[in-house]
């Protein structure tokens, strides 16, 4: 077997893309978009219909210009989620607006009314993940919406504070971020990382052990990877989320792929319990500058996407 069906065996497979040729070469369970992607995505000729029927389905409703975009940008959301869960089997995750990250009440709106668009598509909740930044504030969000039965994937995480807060929100996943958490240490150091090595792939080594030997519920989903050595070092997590170009490169390589990751050993880890309140969660986050930083970059970088798809809408709407 090549090295992606192997990789199978040990960890569900997501793919990172809004491209639905991708998704149906790769055959993974599950898929994930942001902000990003989905710019990306309708720049292409094959993917700007599906702009045009968001446009389509709103223009002339009568709302005010800002409204009507963000409506628009929320249907296109929902109308990608819908072709990609026709491809995949499984769920596909969604995004909040990342602009919303430190507002709890306005986090749950938007859920809400996202899950409500799925619904008019006829596509189930249960097939859905709502995406929020691992912000003190999306926990809380995550922690609500996950007794309304709307599952959640907390994203833009890089740091044990930060998943504990999901974990004890009981959220239904989280998206450590591996290769933005690499690039970090490769800047400041100047060192080349990789496999166990690599300080990415040792985040989600700790965060999936605390997990599993403490019994939270909460998946734990390697995401944003730089290279194949991130994912085989990670082999045996939860979930694993993949771009095409890595995916190809798995899937053209016969290597062996070994689970390095496991519930027994998790247990059988060193792992203290930490007692997390606000204060302590700000604190811990305070104190880890790399996670501080890229927290604080990641939420300005999707909310700079967002900012340049309402742009796209503002032309298309005239």
């Amino acid at each position: 077997m090549n090295q992606l069906d192997q990789l199978k065996q040990f960890t569900t497979v997501v793919a990172d893309t809004g491209d639905f040729e991708s998704i149906r070469q790769f055959a993974p369970q599950d898929a994930t978009t942001n902000p990003t992607l989905i710019y990306k995505a309708v720049g292409h000729p094959e993917y700007a219909p599906l702009l045009d029927q968001a446009v389509a389905e709103r223009k002339g409703s009568g709302l005010p210009r800002e409204q009507l975009i963000r409506d628009i940008i929320d249907d296109l959301l929902t109308i990608f989620g819908e072709k990609i869960l026709q491809i995949v089997p499984g769920r596909v995750s969604t995004e909040v607006d990342a602009r919303l990250s430190f507002d709890t009440p306005a986090t749950i709106e938007k859920a809400r009314k996202l899950i409500g668009l799925y619904a008019s598509r006829n596509v189930p909740r249960e097939r859905i993940l709502i995406k929020i930044a691992s912000t003190w504030e999306g926990a809380r969000a995550a922690e609500v919406l996950q007794k309304e039965g709307i599952n959640c994937n907390l994203t833009l995480l890089f740091s044990l504070p930060q998943a504990i807060a999901c974990a004890e929100a009981r959220v239904r996943l989280i998206s450590p971020f591996v290769g933005r958490i690499y690039d970090w240490y490769k800047a400041k150091t100047g060192k080349e990382y990789s496999g166990a090595d690599d300080p990415g792939v040792q985040s989600v080594d700790t965060i999936y052990n605390y997990f599993k030997k403490f019994g939270y519920e909460t998946q734990v989903m390697g995401a944003s990877f730089r290279n194949v050595s991130q994912i085989l070092a990670l082999a045996g997590c939860d979930l694993l989320t993949i771009s095409p170009e890595l995916l190809g490169e798995l899937q053209g390589s016969d290597g062996p792929v070994e689970r390095r990751l496991s519930v027994e050993e998790a247990r059988a880890s060193g792992a203290e319990k930490i007692d997390l309140d606000e204060k302590t969660f700000r604190w811990m986050l305070n104190e880890d500058a790399m996670g501080t930083e890229k927290l604080a970059e990641g939420i300005r970088k999707f909310s700079e996407d967002i900012v340049k798809l309402e742009g796209l809408i503002a032309k298309k709407l005239g």
